[in-house]
């Protein structure tokens, strides 16, 4: 079975590690409201999509059917 020689540095280890970070999520802002938003998502804050509201403001986005 091998077995490694030497313990592996931090600085080795970390560089091995760099392309397993998070990306960083996009955000574009809302074309009603300004506000930001995630692309191809509702606005959380005014319920509108692609120019039309889907869901009225103020109300929870959580169970909302989909586009």
């Amino acid at each position: 079975m091998a077995v490694p020689k030497r313990k592996t540095s931090p600085s080795r280890r970390g560089m091995r590690r760099s392309h397993q970070a998070l990306p960083v999520q996009a955000h574009a802002e809302c074309g009603n409201c300004g506000e930001l938003k995630r692309p191809h998502h509702v606005c959380g804050h005014c319920g509108h999509y692609d120019g039309r509201e889907v869901v009225q403001a103020g109300k929870a986005l959580k169970g909302t059917v989909r586009i």
